[in-house]
């Protein structure tokens, strides 16, 4: 008898000390997009320090390209069976919901990070219409009272995120655009070209150059972020054209803050990856302990930099960009 009440003893401390562990050690899963976009960059190493700082254990995994829902999906399972409680996921399109609602099935508490998706427990985001509605504001003020003839170097077609900025800056500009529920890009006759980008520099570049073959004089480039900013300058520098085209953007990365001093980037509005990511972990930490989820839609942010300002149109310089670039404080 004794030998078995030590030996249920014993079975009682290894489960208390393995309880208290999984207490101490929640594990958490960040999926992003990509692993090369510096926006992602920066969400990982965000999420890397707050998952130290709280205890937990971070696994991260990422698509090949913007809209690889395959390995978002294959992400989704492995994470749930490895016995994550929450995951963070910035969706590269809706085809990833039904692998999330086995995943919630299943306990996991699931957090849309910077891209909303239906069916997500909570988001942690930009307002990126608002976003839109900035640099398009900003573009409007800039061109003075001249005819825009404007290329958009979008995302790719139907996704949140993408729209969102596209019809924002069209709002902003002035032109009739969709509302922030519409997944649909708004056009009229002021937008002369438009073109994918997947949110990179290369495809941003071929994008700006097909569209100035379409119409070379186009004055007005709106971009879905940076990268694809960066591409769409090389195109027109290449056509000498540099520095007659006004370029406007989103993300506010150090790169891109760095763009708007060169005066590459006329303006960005500026988002915090970093505080989203950490958000979100702090929320998965407190569910692993406490059972509480989160809920709703949180604004981390959105700030427009600019490298001139211009009367009328609220904006912070390139200092205050750098000093807060990715959410740094």
């Amino acid at each position: 008898m004794k030998h078995i009440a030590r030996t249920l003893l014993l079975s009682a401390v290894t489960l208390a000390a393995g309880a208290a562990f999984a207490q101490k050690a929640p594990i958490i899963g960040l999926i992003t997009k990509t692993e090369t976009n510096p926006f992602f960059v920066k969400m990982k190493e965000g999420a890397q320090a707050e998952a130290k700082k709280m205890g937990a254990k971070l696994m991260t995994a990422s698509g090949k390209k913007d809209g690889d829902t395959a390995a978002q999906i294959a992400a989704i399972e492995n994470m749930t069976a490895a016995g994550a409680k929450t995951i963070l996921i910035t969706s590269s399109g809706d085809a990833i919901i039904p692998a999330v609602k086995k995943a919630q099935e299943k306990g996991v508490q699931v957090i849309a990070l910077d891209s909303p998706f239906e069916g997500a427990d909570a988001l942690f985001a930009t307002d990126n219409y608002q976003a839109g509605v900035l640099i398009g504001q900003y573009a409007k003020a800039a061109m003075g009272g001249k005819p825009a003839k404007i290329a958009m170097l979008d995302l790719f077609p139907g996704h949140p995120v993408g729209a969102q900025r596209h019809n924002g800056f069209m709002k902003g500009f002035g032109l009739a655009a969709n509302d922030a529920k519409s997944n649909e890009l708004s056009k009229t006759a002021e937008t002369v070209c438009a073109g994918d980008t997947d949110g990179n520099q290369a495809k941003g570049q071929t994008a700006m150059e097909n569209c100035l073959q379409k119409d070379p004089g186009i004055n007005v480039v709106y971009t879905i972020n940076e990268p694809a900013a960066a591409g769409a300058y090389n195109a027109l520098k290449k056509a000498g054209k540099a520095k007659d085209v006004l370029i406007v953007s989103v993300d506010g990365g150090c790169a891109g803050i760095a763009d708007v001093g060169k005066g590459v980037i006329g303006a960005t509005s500026q988002q915090y990856p970093l505080k989203m990511a950490s958000m979100g972990v702090a929320a998965g930490v407190e569910y692993a302990k406490g059972g509480k989820k989160a809920s709703g839609y949180v604004d981390t942010g959105v700030t427009l930099i600019a490298g001139k300002a211009i009367a009328g149109v609220d904006s912070k310089d390139v200092k205050t960009g750098t000093a807060l670039c990715w959410g740094k404080k």
